[in-house]
Parts: C-alpha cells; sequence; structure tokens
C-alpha cells in the first residue's frame, strides 16, 4: 500500500498548491602559513586604491625566493586585480546584486542554540562584511542546534572554473571560530546526530553561478577548516571527487546511531582515530570540536513533519517509506527524531523533483494506516527564489 501512495504522489504536480501547509517555526531576519606579516589582498577588494599598495606588500614578502610558489601567486593576483578592475565602479545607484551574477548560498549548522553567549558572539561574526548577508537563522532548542543561512557574490577564472573570491569564505571562517571558541562538544547534548561543532557546510550555487563554483568554494573553505582550526572535515557531493553522499559518510563515522537515552545524542561520539580518511585535516579528533562535513549540492529545501507519537521505531518506518533511499520519493533525504510531545520526519527536498505537498501527503496516508495523527509541516528556511529577492532588497537598501 505505501508503494502505491508514494508512486501516487510522486506523479502528482509539483505545482500543488501548498497554502495548507503552515509554518510552526520562526525564521529570523537578516539583520595559510606564511606568518604575520602576510598581507590582506582581499580586505577591500573593490577599492582601486589599495591594489598597488597590497599587490606590492604581497610580491615582496617572497622576493628572497623567486620559486615557483611566488611565480604562480604573482600571475593569480594579478588576474585577479585585472578581473576586479573591469568591474563597475560602485557609487550611490549600485548595489551588490547589480554589480555581479554570480552567487553562493551557504548554510552553516551549529551545534548549539541553548547558551546565548555562543549565539551572540556567533552572530556578531555573521554580521562582519556588509557584502554577505544572513537571509535566515533557525533554531531549535530540543535539536539544540542552530542554522545559518549566508548569501553572497563570487568572483571566479572562467578558463579554470575556480573561484578566486567570495567575501563569504571569511564570514564563514570568523563564525566557525566563535562557535570553537564558545562551544564544548563535550558538554552538548540534544536530540539531533551531530559529530561537530561546527557540524555541517553546504553550499548551494544561486543566480548563473555553477557547481563548479560551488565545489571550488566548497574545498577551498573546508581546507582552511582543517588547517587552520585542525578539525578533520569530510568533502561530499560535488566536492567530492566521487561524489559520496553525506548520508555515505555519516553512516560509516555511525552519526545516526544516539548514544543517550535511547533518542538523544551527548558528549563527543567519533573515536579518537577516524574509521575513514578525512579530506581535509588531521586524522585524529579533538573531543572538544569534532570533526566537519562540507558539500557542495543543489539548492534543497527543509520540510519537518511532525507525527504525534513517542515512538520513534514507528515513524523511522514510515520515515523509510517516504525517503529516495528506502524507495520512497525521489531525491528525498529524511531522518526520523524524536522533538518533544511528537517525532518529526525532517526532510530535505530538491524542488525541482518533489514538493513538499507531496512529502506532506505521503507522510499522512502511510501514518494513518498505523492510527497516527500528522500535523501539518512546516519549512524552515526560505525558498531559491526568495534567497536572491530578499539579497537583492537587503543590499539595495545598504546603499
Amino acid at each position: 500500500m505505501a508503494s502505491r501512495l508514494v508512486a501516487a504522489a510522486a506523479s502528482s504536480s509539483a505545482s500543488s498548491p501548498l497554502a495548507r501547509l503552515v509554518s510552526r517555526r520562526r525564521l529570523a531576519g537578516a539583520a595559510d602559513g606564511h606568518g604575520s606579516d602576510k598581507v590582506a589582498l582581499w580586505k577591500d577588494p573593490l577599492s582601486p586604491s589599495k591594489w598597488k599598495e597590497e599587490h606590492e606588500g604581497y610580491t615582496v614578502h617572497f622576493t628572497d625566493d623567486l620559486s615557483n610558489t611566488y611565480l604562480e601567486n604573482l600571475t593569480h593576483i594579478t588576474y585577479a586585480i585585472q578581473v576586479l578592475s573591469s568591474l563597475p565602479a560602485p557609487n550611490a545607484k549600485d548595489n551588490l546584486s547589480m554589480m555581479h551574477s554570480k552567487f553562493i548560498c551557504c548554510k552553516l549548522y551549529i551545534s548549539e542554540s541553548r547558551n546565548p553567549t555562543a549565539i551572540d558572539a556567533i552572530d556578531l561574526a555573521a554580521n562582519t562584511d556588509p557584502q554577505v548577508v544572513v537571509l535566515s537563522k533557525f533554531e531549535d532548542c530540543l535539536y539544540n542546534r542552530v542554522r545559518y543561512t549566508l548569501v553572497s557574490y563570487i568572483i571566479d577564472d572562467s578558463s579554470t572554473a575556480e573561484v578566486i573570491y567570495s567575501p563569504i569564505r571569511n564570514v564563514l571562517l570568523a563564525m566557525m571560530e566563535a562557535a570553537f571558541s564558545a562551544i564544548n562538544l563535550k558538554l552538548h547534548s540534544g536530540a539531533h546526530p551531530r559529530m561537530g561543532v561546527n557540524d555541517d557546510l553546504s553550499f548551494h550555487p544561486l543566480g548563473q553561478a555553477t557547481m563548479e563554483d560551488a565545489a571550488s568554494l566548497a574545498k577551498q573553505v573546508a581546507s582552511d577548516i582543517g588547517n587552520d582550526f585542525q578539525v578533520p572535515v569530510f568533502l561530499y557531493a560535488a566536492a567530492h571527487p566521487t561524489g559520496k553522499s553525506v548520508g555515505a559518510i555519516r553512516r560509516e563515522l555511525g552519526y545516526y546511531r544516539s548514544n543517550y537515552m535511547g533518542s538523544q545524542w551527548s558528549g563527543s561520539m567519533l573515536p579518537d582515530v577516524l574509521p575513514i580518511r578525512p579530506d581535509e585535516g588531521p586524522t585524529n579528533v579533538s573531543s572538544e570540536r569534532g570533526a566537519t562535513t562540507v558539500g557542495a549540492t543543489p539548492f534543497l529545501e527543509n520540510y519537518n513533519v511532525p507525527i504525534l507519537s513517542k515512538d520513534v521505531a514507528v515513524v523511522r518506518r514510515i520515515t523509510r517509506s517516504v525517503s529516495g533511499r528506502g524507495g520512497g520519493l525521489p531525491t528525498v533525504q529524511a531522518l526520523a527524531l524524536f522533538h518533544g510531545d511528537c517525532t518529526e520526519i525532517a526532510c530535505l527536498l530538491d524542488p525541482d523533483h518533489v514538493s513538499a505537498y507531496q512529502v506532506q501527503t505521503v507522510v499522512e496516508q502511510i501514518a494513518a494506516e498505523q492510527g497516527l495523527e500528522v500535523e501539518k509541516g512546516y519549512f524552515t528556511d526560505l525558498t531559491k527564489d526568495m534567497m536572491l529577492e530578499k539579497y537583492s532588497k537587503i543590499t539595495c537598501a545598504a546603499d
């Protein structure tokens, strides 16, 4: 019966009305190792008055050893300056969304939502650059987890498909540093699986940006995380050499196995020496910081469906019937999680293939067979179209 319901929902229109899907959670709006003498070339990349000074400062640093490294970096910087010099000079009427056509959306999941001091520090780091906009922030105290959604522009080298600059890179690292400074994974507990303080970071292309752009930036940030914070980093999807999924990595690391009270995760849950080799960073794990996954995927929507039952095992069977991996709706990733007086089916949807309406319908019908009541699901983030629209409005208002 479940398979017939899934097939019926999959054939229904992805544009079915979503008016009855009521949002129950609030969205908070936006509001290398060269030593200490390394020049911050990109501190103000759009200011032509600083290019000559910063370019000379960087090359002087390498004059004692005219090696391949020097030549490669000099070529890289020269090209970047040429790209930047071709941009229109900003004026009172310009805004970032008009000056650029390639944008990146980043979703950073941090294992904390109950400590206001930690959240305040991360919020402060998130708002250090007006070129990077925090479009939404979703906190869940039962999961003890917060997700930040950020958007900014990217500049790439069209000949190599490599991203050479995005202001979002430094902001993400500042946020992660703040989180590492304020959160100790050994003291953390919640109803959502996690393996690190900065648990997951996903990159999604927007506008004219490509998946190659997203993967390029993801790999750069992953390298930063591994080197700067000495944290193991696992790449997934388009950022991984073979496209390995985040789910496959997590299953190998025991991510989904709760270790406290049957449905909770508490303290460090990874062994000191990892069973699989990370793509960046050390192979040993700090129990205070854990590990991080970083990937690049098409834009996904977060949609949760509450089922009025505390029997997580029963809800997991429904979850398998809904998820693509279990033979349900294609591309749907789903996880059953205990959430107070109910159990939620937390879903990741590719809106180009499956709608929230289809998921809601299948869950309701299968749950009814089990005699279970289902509440209306809710989105935890903005849609893809809403992202660029809101980003444009905020950057226009800031000019």
